[in-house]
């Protein structure tokens, strides 16, 4: 199946409430909560090109993922990851997922990206692009992100833990602790005499 997944922009907008409606039913269908977004929000994002939509080349709508930051652009969360029913199982997934990431790295190089899920596919998707599991207290500490948990049942186990743990997996990509080859090559080459 041929399907683009691309940078959201506002010709992408008709799409919101499909999104929305996608989310809703697939939280509903796992048994957990998802951070409730509105239409307007979710345009919000691909104005601001902070989305990443996949179309299939007949228009339909396939999947999408937004990002969101935290403490004054140190966290960048990769949120609302979705794919329409009609194109699960064919990896359309991992593919969001990586282009999520990347425009994440793009937009805010230096900041820390993380995530928290249950699901074992999105660990998966997430260990391979270099995320460790973390406690919670390695993530954001904004109030606002955690609001986000509200919608989700297990939301009192969160409080009741006062924010430091819960059934989800926290999942941290640190810029840091992943340097290339080159950078890893350079203090060695300065010790070398010629």
């Amino acid at each position: 199946m041929d399907i683009d997944v691309v940078v959201a922009n506002n010709g992408h907008a008709k799409y919101a409430q499909e999104i929305c409606d996608e989310m809703y039913v697939s939280a509903q269908e796992r048994g957990t909560g998802i951070a409730k977004r509105t239409p307007e929000y979710i345009i919000e994002k691909m104005r601001a090109g902070k989305a990443v939509i996949a179309i299939a080349k007949n228009g339909r709508f396939a999947g999408f993922s937004y990002i969101e930051t935290w403490e004054g652009k140190k966290y960048v969360a990769n949120s609302g990851l979705i794919v329409a029913h009609a194109f699960r199982g064919i990896g359309l997934a991992t593919r969001i997922k990586q282009r999520i990431f990347r425009l994440s790295r793009e937009k805010y190089p230096d900041a820390k990206i993380f995530s928290i899920t249950t699901g074992a596919a999105v660990m998966k998707m997430n260990y391979e692009l270099g995320f460790r599991p973390v406690p919670f207290g390695e993530l954001t500490h904004d109030p606002e992100f955690w609001k986000g948990c509200q919608g989700c049942k297990n939301f009192p186990i969160l409080q009741n833990n006062g924010y430091r743990m819960c059934l989800c997996t926290g999942l941290l990509y640190d810029p840091a602790e992943h340097i290339t080859v080159e950078d890893a090559a350079r203090p060695a080459d300065k010790n070398k005499t010629e």
